[in-house]
């Protein structure tokens, strides 16, 4: 009888240590859970920020382990457009103005999140060799130059940029029946790369990571706006807390760095 009361006992002291064993290893695995969960924020960028914020990013999440950057470019016009229509994005950095000045005029910006991040100069750029002798905007008007590339004024800034400088210049109306669209800088880039187009008008910063030996600078172009970076917050974003730690490490002196690395001017 004895021994009968002894293995009870036994099978209830093993019982209730399984048991304790197995509650403090869902307990340990929760807080592991707990501590390895992740934010995902997503930062709709300029075109002509591609590999500038791609770096960014990443040193972002090296130093912030809790935030995932889920990277969106475009056009900002096209950019401002898609978070319009209730896109969820986090954060906006345009190449311009005019598309953050939209959305704070309809409201869709977190208030008092806006800030000038950086700025850039506007080039004008030929395929290598120049092969139609271009040594200036004047030269476009040839009837050698028959191809002339720039962003959809409508949608990318720098297009807008290009267009405001030649009307300025009196040389819009004369050269408007030889532009060639592209989406977004970087197609632009692309144009003059493959020898497409005569000349084109692109960011200093992406004429720098042109491929080897595939373009010319030839001038930089007076811009009747200056190119001014703003980024903001979404106010739609429900990661606000993670996208403002975002925006602080943009402008911080890594971010700053980083600019200046790939040709923009740090802001602030």
């Amino acid at each position: 009888m004895a021994k009968k009361s002894s293995g009870i006992i036994t099978g209830l002291i093993t019982a209730i240590l399984l048991s304790a064993m197995l509650l403090f290893a869902g307990c340990v695995s929760s807080d592991s859970s707990s501590a390895e969960e992740t934010t995902t924020i997503t930062v709709s960028a300029a075109s002509s920020l591609t590999d500038a914020m791609t770096d960014i990013a990443a040193t972002f999440e090296e130093d912030n382990p809790n935030i995932n950057v889920e990277l969106n470019f475009a056009a900002s016009g096209s950019l401002r457009q898609q978070i319009e229509g209730g896109a969820p994005v986090d954060v906006f950095a345009s190449a311009s103005k005019k598309h953050v000045d939209i959305l704070e005029d309809e409201n869709l910006t977190s208030a008092g999140s806006r800030t000038n991040f950086a700025s850039n100069s506007l080039v004008l750029i030929v395929p290598a060799g120049n092969p139609s002798n271009i040594t200036s905007v004047e030269d476009l008007t040839s009837d050698a130059v028959t191809k002339v590339s720039i962003g959809n004024p409508e949608t990318a800034p720098v297009g807008k940029y290009a267009k405001e400088s030649l009307t300025n210049s009196d040389l819009w109306d004369e050269l408007e029946e030889k532009m060639v669209y592209g989406e977004n800088v970087r197609q632009v880039l692309t144009y003059l790369e493959t020898g497409d187009v005569d000349a084109g008008f692109v960011y200093m910063t992406d004429a720098k990571i042109a491929k080897e030996n595939s373009i010319e600078i030839i001038t930089t172009v007076p811009t009747v706006t200056e190119i001014i970076y703003p980024v903001c917050i979404i106010d739609s974003s429900e990661n606000k807390e993670e996208a403002q730690v975002f925006l602080y490490y943009l402008t911080s002196e890594t971010g700053k760095q980083i600019l200046t690395d790939y040709g923009f001017t740090a802001e602030n």
